[in-house]
């Protein structure tokens, strides 16, 4: 299978991203200039963190009009595999292939630090097979990272078992002590209803190596590949 990480400016994440499925889970993997027409030929295509376009008018709005966006939406379309991470979550709200937005925290602050996830999806690729005794400790780093939906759209995300992560403590207790943004129902990470593509806040590909000291994020990966 063949991965592409798109970079637009202002991109901060693609390089982290290239860096844990090249090197890290030793897959093939192409980068994607925003102003590209076509895909290379990629199976999975990953939406990175950052700025893109430097957040101008709201995160992701510019992005969404990009050219590689007209191929990503279409290969998403067709069944294609999807990932958003932050920024890349954002985008895929504003091109309207996840439901909901992402609106500023709560606290109004720019927020980095670890947080600890409860995956919740059973249907979900990337979630299906990980610990559900486990929680997960992967990084933030956002400052519109409060995900809304309106009541009947929640409801249609909760009963088709779209969410895939929720924030949580670090035993696992699901409460608004430990939603970091202000996310209804402490939602931290959904897939759309065909369950192909994700978009999640938290950064998995910064807590993927060793060296960190920390690989949850790449457990996340790892579940996501035994599955597609």
């Amino acid at each position: 299978m063949k991965f592409g990480v798109v970079v637009f400016p202002g991109s901060n994440c693609d390089q982290d991203l290239v860096y844990t499925l090249e090197t890290i889970l030793q897959k093939e993997v192409v980068k994607l200039w925003h102003k590209d027409h076509d895909l290379k030929g990629c199976d999975f295509v990953f939406v990175p963190g950052g700025f893109s376009y430097g957040d101008y008018l709201r995160s992701g709005a510019i992005a969404r009009f990009s050219p590689i966006m007209n191929e990503v939406v279409a290969h998403a379309n067709r069944g294609g595999y999807v990932m958003g991470i932050c920024n890349g979550f954002q985008i895929l709200t504003e091109a309207k292939l996840l439901p909901g937005a992402l609106l500023h925290n709560d606290s109004r602050k720019f927020i980095c630090k670890n947080v600890f996830l409860k995956p919740e999806s059973t249907s979900a690729a990337l979630t299906a097979t990980l610990d559900r005794e486990k929680t997960y400790k992967i990084p933030i780093a956002h400052g519109e990272g409060n995900f809304f939906a309106p009541a009947d759209v929640l409801k249609e995300i909760e009963d088709n078992d779209q969410v895939l992560f929720r924030y949580c403590s670090e035993d696992g207790v699901v409460s608004e002590d430990w939603n970091p943004n202000g996310a209804i129902n402490n939602i931290a990470g959904i897939t759309n209803a065909g369950k192909n593509v994700f978009g999640m806040m938290p950064h998995p590909e910064r807590a993927a190596d060793f060296e960190l000291e920390n690989t949850d994020g790449r457990e996340i990966f790892e579940a996501l590949l035994s599955r597609i």
